[in-house]
């Protein structure tokens, strides 16, 4: 994982993509979101979503899930180069949450994050605040996901 000041506001990474199927839609929906038409094919069809519809926690938890992989994967690759990883620290939250289309049994939905702010901590000099636009897109090209995440990220030289 990067440091603060390897960060530029633009920077944009394709993190990884997941395929929805009925199977999984519909144990996520059974656990955490039990709602027909996202337990029942014929209820989906006949719901405005027109087929078995992922919930949209589903699709936030798979863009945390191939999030959290592509960083491991980039900590691995630098210290396989003898770099240095900074270790991010917890999130404040999020914004503007937006479940754009539905995500349904068979989708495969591709996650980026690009940069959209980045600014030193006020209170914690060893830190800086990102945020970073989280996005889903389908295999149409089409958007169905979208978030603002915010970030702690460590500061390679500390200000004071």
């Amino acid at each position: 994982m990067r440091f603060f000041e390897d960060i530029q506001v633009g920077q944009r990474r394709e993190i990884g993509s997941f395929t929805f199927t009925a199977d999984g839609i519909k144990a996520f929906a059974a656990q955490f979101d039990p709602q027909a038409f996202h337990l029942d094919e014929e209820a989906g069809r006949k719901s405005l979503f027109g087929g078995l519809a992922a919930s949209g926690w589903h699709v936030g938890s798979v863009c945390m899930k191939v999030l959290v992989a592509d960083g491991q994967r980039e900590a691995s690759e630098m210290v396989a180069r003898g770099e240095k990883v900074g270790v991010w620290g917890p999130s404040p939250g999020f914004r503007e949450l937006r479940w754009i289309r539905p995500v349904l049994a068979g989708d495969t939905i591709s996650f980026a994050s690009e940069i959209e702010s980045l600014r030193a901590s006020s209170s914690r000099p060893e830190w800086g605040v990102l945020e970073a636009r989280n996005t889903g897109t389908n295999q149409k090209g089409e958007p169905v996901f979208s978030m603002l995440a915010i970030a702690f990220v460590p500061r390679r030289h500390k200000s004071v």
